[in-house]
């Protein structure tokens, strides 16, 4: 029997998924499953978007290995869009475009980690990102927020957790999964930290720049003094419900940029030929449709946030982005059901999923155990009619 490494071994599977398949295998067995799990749009690709892709095939112009970090004149798109928008100056050699955001992160982390050095994660965080540090074989520092201050941590506490092994910090702002967006004024505060220790790289995940409900979104990369120790992530999975078509990228400093390249250029080479045409159509053309659903997205925070209100021990507050709650629900620890206790969030994910019928994500995953995430990426029908179970399901708790 074949050994597995210690590696894959020791690393956790993403919660995400997990309760994304449990919930799947469920709905295969006939149960009438509502999930709130997934941080997928449940929009469809805008229709220019999907013409492109088509124009693409029929073209039979893009059926061979695309080079390893995009076609130049996505790169270059990009770039202008990153330089036009987000005030990151960027040409085409800063841009890396990769199979999603998840593994442009992937690949800076490999590129920039060694053995021993130290992660600092802004906590609650992507599920993915602890993972990925252990995966490069560094180790992973938490600075946690809490909801009273919309679960940001801050600049201060960013100075007192870095030392002499500390190699990059890492963020994402709207934040997945606590809907957090990052002010200006705070971003310039870690910046002026970060900019005490130049071997430091920032690692920005962006990639819900989009769904902001605060006003203009801020990039970090846009600093002037800390254009040499930025890596920004984004993609289209988000703001462009492209999920399935898996286009993200990176800019970064050029050196940085071309040791993605180096990396990629091992494991997947360039990706998808057609989703980057998709992609170029995307970067390029009516944002419209992306405004529409982020419009949509505000609508839909409104209404589960009084949702929210109604259902007794959920202590939530009111995201600036991104399509998350991330409520504290540790008053149900410690209750029971047909002699079940509940001792964790994830004993109460699974009891709702069971119950009622709901599939939310435990917030252990993401740094914070007492709280569950929902996504309310779904019609307003299936969001009051998972509210109405949640809530028919809580009494049954003693």
């Amino acid at each position: 029997m074949a050994q597995l490494s210690k590696r894959i071994s020791s690393m956790t599977e993403s919660a995400t998924l997990a309760m994304a398949a449990k919930a799947r295998e469920l709905k295969a067995q006939g149960k009438d499953i509502i999930s709130l799990s997934l941080g997928e749009p449940d929009f469809k690709t805008p229709k220019h978007i999907q013409q492109a892709a088509n124009e693409a095939i029929s073209s039979e112009k893009y059926f061979a290995y695309p080079p390893v970090a995009g076609y130049p004149d996505l790169r270059e798109a990009l770039a202008q869009k990153l330089t036009k928008e987000n005030g990151i100056p960027s040409k085409a050699e800063n841009i890396v475009v990769s199979a999603g955001a998840k593994q442009s992160i992937a690949n800076a982390m490999m590129c920039l980690v060694d053995p021993g050095d130290e992660v600092i994660i802004f906590s609650p965080f992507w599920v993915s990102y602890a993972e990925i540090v252990k995966l490069a074989e560094g180790t992973p520092v938490f600075i946690e927020g809490t909801i009273e201050n919309k679960f940001k941590a801050s600049a201060e506490q960013l100075e007192k957790a870095i030392t002499a092994k500390t190699k990059v910090v890492m963020y994402s702002s709207p934040c997945n999964p606590t809907g957090a967006v990052f002010t200006e004024t705070e971003l310039r505060a870690i910046a002026a930290v970060i900019q005490k220790h130049p071997h430091i790289t920032v690692i920005a995940d962006e990639i819900y720049e989009h769904i902001n409900f605060s006003g203009k979104h801020f990039s970090i990369g846009s600093i002037p003094e800390m254009q040499n120790q930025v890596v920004t992530v984004n993609g289209f999975s988000k703001g462009f419900a492209m999920t399935g078509w898996r286009v993200g990228y990176i800019s970064a400093p050029v050196a940085i940029a071309k040791a993605c390249e180096k990396m990629q250029g091992q494991i997947t080479s360039g990706i998808s030929t057609i989703a980057q045409r998709a992609a170029l159509a995307a970067i390029t053309g009516d944002l419209a449709p992306t405004r529409a659903m982020s419009e949509e997205y505000h609508k839909r925070r409104a209404i589960v946030y009084q949702l929210l209100q109604e259902l007794p021990g959920f202590k939530t507050d009111m995201p600036d982005g991104a399509f998350y709650f991330f409520p504290e629900i540790s008053s149900y620890f410690g209750k029971s059901f047909q002699g079940q206790k509940i001792n964790n969030a994830q004993d109460f994910c699974m009891f709702l999923l069971n119950e009622a019928n709901v599939s939310l994500v435990e917030g252990g995953a993401f740094g914070a155990p007492n709280c569950v995430r929902l996504s309310y990426a779904a019609s307003e029908k299936e969001l009051r009619e998972a509210f109405a179970r949640i809530k028919a399901s809580l009494p049954k708790l003693q």
